[in-house]
């Protein structure tokens, strides 16, 4: 079951680069997913024309959600595990929406799922 849709651009930042710019990942539409049985929040994006997933990974408590450039409409994080490719591996992603709005609701809903997260996680540490 999806929370949050809405339209938006997707940029991974190169280290492969020299100097390591941003590159665009896609652009689509960004879902965030909750699994009903275990609460866990999930970031999904598809391309539009292709629907090829260019970010799939879990909001985890570790995660920072950071305003871009002093942007309202724009925002990065890392993860640790993204599985848009075959292989998961760590990236450092960034996202822009055409209002700051769809922003706000965006940063609502990530901070939610981390909350959701963190509650999970210090549930199952020992006392």
């Amino acid at each position: 079951m999806w929370t949050f849709f809405r339209k938006a651009k997707l940029y991974r930042y190169d280290l492969a680069e020299d100097p390591p710019e941003w590159k665009e990942r896609g652009s689509g539409f960004i879902k965030i997913l909750i699994h009903l049985r275990t609460r866990q929040y999930r970031l999904l994006m598809r391309r539009d024309k292709t629907f090829k997933v260019c970010a799939n990974h879990v909001i985890t408590p570790t995660m920072e959600l950071r305003s871009n450039c002093n942007s309202d409409r724009a925002f990065v994080w890392q993860t640790l595990a993204d599985f848009a490719d075959e292989i998961p591996k760590s990236e450092s992603l960034g996202i822009r929406f055409a209002t700051a709005d769809d922003a706000a609701a965006f940063k609502q809903f990530f901070d939610y799922g981390k909350k959701q997260a963190i509650q999970k996680w210090s549930s199952k540490l020992p006392p």
